[in-house]
């Protein structure tokens, strides 16, 4: 099926374009989208008449982005999840997820326009792209983690493996000073009862 593109596709072509696309694609996707239009005559006329102000539109559009892109690229933000103690979530950060961390922080950003090449499944930092535009785009970075404080250890550098190690080891510090106090303990008491022996000794010869 041969259309006609509205606006630069990625790895199909740029504005005014006519391409041929599988039938289930323009139907799914570019037609609905109104990226494309079926390459009749008529719309190919249509199109000529009216590339100027597409072409307009489309620079303003992207200039827009490009502003965006500016100030959005390399942000981070925080989404708290429930995990298990490896790291695994109990469920997946989703696009939505995704585009809602950045419109609580103040950006603009839609679901449609994030792009997860798969589901987000552990916790940790995760770059994820932001299609702005055809033209601009944006990367940024998800801190997935249990708590706030969880979220801040990650940010500073710290895997989850590490943040679990460093638990473990002051866990292990814990218990082996409750030992030495106990033992400790134990010592002092054996060299209280030593004297009241040797004098319970004295008193019976």
């Amino acid at each position: 099926m041969q259309v006609i593109l509205l606006e630069r596709v990625a790895k199909l072509g740029q504005m005014g374009d006519v391409v041929d696309v599988k039938s289930g694609y323009a139907r799914n996707f570019l037609l609905p989208q109104g990226k494309a239009k079926t390459a009749s005559e008529a719309n190919l006329a249509a199109f000529e008449e009216q590339k100027a102000q597409l072409e307009a539109r489309n620079l303003e559009t992207k200039k827009e982005a490009e502003a965006l892109s500016e100030k959005l690229d390399g942000q981070q933000f925080i989404v708290i999840r429930s995990a298990s103690d490896a790291g695994a979530l109990y469920g997946s950060v989703t696009p939505r997820d995704a585009a809602d961390a950045a419109t609580a922080d103040g950006f603009t950003v839609d679901k449609k326009q994030i792009a997860l090449i798969a589901p987000i499944k552990e916790l940790g930092l995760h770059t994820v792209l932001v299609n702005l535009h055809p033209e601009v785009e944006a990367e940024i970075k998800l801190n997935v983690a249990r708590s706030a404080e969880e979220a801040e250890l990650q940010a500073s550098g710290k895997s989850i493996q590490e943040l679990a190690a460093e638990e473990e080891a002051a866990a292990e510090f814990e218990i082996a000073e409750l030992f030495d106090d106990i033992g400790s303990a134990a010592s002092d008491d054996d060299e209280g009862d030593a004297p009241a022996a040797a004098e319970s000794e004295e008193t019976s010869a």
